[in-house]
């Protein structure tokens, strides 16, 4: 049986849940076994089922050893099959993740007769710490895009497209592994590095104007964020002191993460270096975020309760986005282990300034 499955029982009892209903893809990636829509997993005390239409089967037989098959007919609903499931294992109460389900479905579900617990943020917190193979799995993540970004560089050139940029990153995340991207690939040139999250377009690359470029692999389920922002020539001293700044504050926040420290005191730590240096305005966004299959926790933002403990993996990526100027963000992933924080990154964060060719 996958090893979660015991974090699934212990999350039962801490919630006096007889089962749990399981549709979204991270949490059956968390699990082990098929992510397609027509995929449900239930989890009880004493049994675990994979309810499904006949088309996973031949994929479930191939991969799926641990959890007991109960198929239904493609275009009929899955909850005749759930109910037996629930009634057979003597299920009087069934926890489900709010944000999968419709309110027809949910109505549906309580005129089974059971009792319903909505679950969000708990689901979140259930995978909060990492196991070691778990952590082993993210650092592979994370050392994929380290060397997707070395070899996308060596390829920048003056009148290069933002596309094209997105394109080696793509074809290199894939070449070495990748199922999947993290997120959309953020790549921002110039003036448009001054947009968090702006998608690449046909601009062209001109000389000593920021290149910024955010991105993540999925391998097996599990994820890695970098941002980086480099040069073709020698910024101007504006966006230089601008990357001192960022730079300061990303350091100064992974000097924070520590065992007991709440979240929002790590992004107060970043923040405060912004503010010192006059770009507070310009620092729009929180300080990280969880990294593992999607959708982690802990938030590092002005909001973030978290208390920090070993185990525990998050972003760490300050920012400072100048409008009709440009924009700079660094970030690495960070475990907190033996107390303290530790980059999985290896990508120099120091100012990179590429030769102008």
């Amino acid at each position: 049986m996958n090893a979660h499955v015991d974090n699934i029982r212990l999350f039962l009892d801490e919630h006096e849940l007889d089962g749990l209903l399981i549709k979204s893809k991270t949490m059956k990636r968390y699990l082990g076994t098929l992510t397609g829509s027509g995929c449900k997993v239930l989890i009880t005390r004493d049994c675990g089922f994979l309810i499904m239409d006949g088309r996973y089967v031949n994929e479930a037989q191939d991969c799926e050893s641990d959890l007991e098959f109960r198929v239904h007919e493609q275009g009929t609903s899955y909850l005749v099959e759930l109910e037996r499931a629930l009634r057979e294992c003597g299920c009087t109460s069934l926890g489900i993740e709010e944000s999968e389900i419709s309110i027809s479905e949910y109505r549906n579900l309580e005129g089974l007769g059971f009792a319903i617990t909505l679950l969000g943020s708990e689901m979140a917190l259930m995978r909060l710490r990492k196991d070691e193979a778990e952590i082993a799995a993210v650092q592979h993540a994370v050392d994929v895009a380290d060397d997707v970004y070395a070899k996308t560089i060596e390829r920048l050139h003056v009148g290069m497209t933002e596309f094209e940029i997105s394109a080696l990153v793509h074809y290199y995340s894939i070449a070495a592994g990748a199922e999947a991207m993290s997120f959309d690939t953020i790549v921002a040139t110039g003036e448009r590095s001054a947009m968090p999250h702006g998608r690449p377009t046909d601009r062209r690359i001109q000389a000593h104007e920021p290149i910024l470029i955010d991105f993540g692999v999925q391998i097996n389920g599990y994820q890695s964020d970098m941002t980086r922002v480099c040069f073709l020539g020698a910024p101007t001293d504006r966006m230089a002191h601008v990357y001192e700044t960022v730079l300061n504050a990303h350091l100064a926040g992974i000097d924070t993460i520590r065992c007991g420290v709440v979240a929002h005191d790590v992004d107060a730590a970043a923040r405060r270096v912004i503010n010192e240096a006059g770009y507070g305005e310009y620092f729009t966004h929180g300080l990280g975020h969880g990294i593992g299959m999607g959708g982690d926790l802990p938030l590092l933002n002005p909001s973030g309760e978290i208390v920090l403990d070993n185990g525990m993996i998050m972003s760490c990526e300050p920012g400072v986005y100048i409008p009709g100027v440009g924009g700079v963000r660094i970030e690495d992933d960070v475990l907190l282990k033996d107390g303290v924080a530790c980059p999985l990154n290896h990508t120099d964060k120091q100012l990179r300034i590429l030769d102008a060719r």
